[in-house]
C-alpha cells in the first residue's frame, strides 16, 4: 500500500509542477509555441512581408527623422 500512496504522491508532484512552470513562465511559452506554430504552417512564407498589427506606425517617429545613411558626392 505504501507503493501505491508513493507513486500516487509522485504524479500529483510532477503535475503540479507541470502547472507551476506553465503559470510562471507564460509569456515565454506563448511565443515560443507561436514560433513553432508559424515554422509548421505550410501556407507561411517566411519572405513576404509582416504587415504591424493595427495602431501600430509604419515608421518609428523616434528613428525616422534621422537617416543613419548620409550621402557623400
Amino acid at each position: 500500500m505504501a507503493a501505491i500512496t508513493a507513486a500516487v504522491v509522485a504524479i500529483a508532484a510532477v503535475i503540479l509542477g507541470w502547472i507551476t512552470i506553465e503559470i510562471a513562465c507564460k509569456p515565454c511559452l506563448e511565443k515560443g509555441r507561436e514560433v513553432i506554430d508559424r515554422s509548421l504552417d505550410p501556407n507561411y512564407d517566411p519572405d513576404s512581408p509582416r504587415l504591424p498589427a493595427a495602431g501600430q506606425p509604419l515608421l518609428d517617429p523616434a528613428t525616422s527623422s534621422s537617416s543613419p545613411v548620409t550621402k557623400v558626392i
